[in-house]
């Protein structure tokens, strides 16, 4: 059995960059990558929902995979989300991370079916038995239509050996509390939003998969670190700097703003997949606003 590796710090939710063409942009990527290790953060997450997942071919995945794991080259780990809404895609998404060389999968709730809590349980049960690779759980019922209970989620962490964390993003303070109370010491809390970040540390947790990374890597890694050895001035410091942008990141559906974002910053081509599409132009203003005021982009 995998190695169980308790994470803290930063992870990066990493966007994918398309060419104009629609293709992805390997060399845009690589960039990306390069950007994000430089900040400081401690680890990548590819093909999240960040990185327009439902959209990417399968040999699109593992090429992303594959390129992320090439420039991390060992310093950070790499996170990849393998989940989906069927348990055997699921396992054949993380089997494919394991043999690239991925750290750990990070497996979403399945979404669209509505399972039930037992089915959860069993999910997360089944692809554990089958990948001998760390798991952490992503529960996020605004994207997938359910919550994993805290009840729930804690079943999972004291039962399978291989859940070694969750990105909780139900929104629930009292959810998130209830887990850092709980859970067992080999397991990682991890905010899935990234204004939650601050206050779900306060009260136990290990850090962020967060958005606002891809645009500030090193403030937003520096916030995460400052809570972690307990420098709790500097991180509310940092946190109320970044919440503009934490906002304003999800003006518009994930990951619209986040990319225009990178785009204003000459990191990437700001081209989507549909069903999503360029962000509106009153919306496009005030994002570059925040930006500016960051010193992220100069002001027009």
């Amino acid at each position: 059995m995998a190695k169980r590796k308790k994470f803290q710090g930063t992870g990066t939710a990493v966007v994918t960059p398309f060419k104009k063409n629609g293709a992805l942009d390997e060399h845009a990527l690589r960039e990306l990558i390069a950007f994000q290790v430089k900040g400081g953060v401690e680890a990548l997450i590819p093909i999240g929902t960040t990185g327009e997942s439902p959209t990417l071919s399968t040999e699109e995945r593992n090429r992303i995979i594959e390129i992320v794991i090439e420039e991390a080259g060992g310093r950070i780990a790499v996170i990849a989300g393998t989940g989906s809404y069927s348990t055997q895609a699921t396992i054949a998404h993380t089997r494919h991370a394991k043999e690239l060389g991925a750290d750990y999968a990070l497996v979403v709730g399945p979404y669209y079916n509505k399972p039930t809590q037992e089915g959860y349980y069993q999910h997360y049960l089944a692809v554990a038995e089958a990948v001998d690779l760390p798991i952490i759980v992503y529960n996020v019922p605004g994207r997938t239509g359910g919550n994993i209970e805290a009840g729930t989620l804690l079943r999972i962490a004291e039962e399978i050996p291989l859940i070694v964390g969750v990105k909780e993003a139900s929104g629930s303070m009292g959810q998130i509390m209830e887990i850092a109370r709980n859970m067992p010491h080999h397991f990682s809390l991890l905010s899935g939003d990234d204004a939650f970040t601050l206050p779900l540390m306060a009260v136990g947790g290990d850090g962020c998969i967060s958005v606002v990374a891809n645009e500030t890597p090193r403030l937003f890694s520096d916030m995460v670190r400052s809570c972690l050895r307990g420098k709790w001035d500097k991180a509310r410091e940092l946190h109320h700097k970044l919440l503009p942008l934490m906002n304003i990141n999800f003006i518009e559906s994930n990951p619209i703003p986040v990319k225009a974002a990178l785009a204003m910053m000459g990191l990437i081509e700001e081209v989507y997949r549909l069903p999503l599409v360029a962000m509106s132009e009153q919306n496009r203003s005030k994002l570059r606003s925040v930006l500016t005021e960051l010193g992220l982009v100069e002001g027009k």
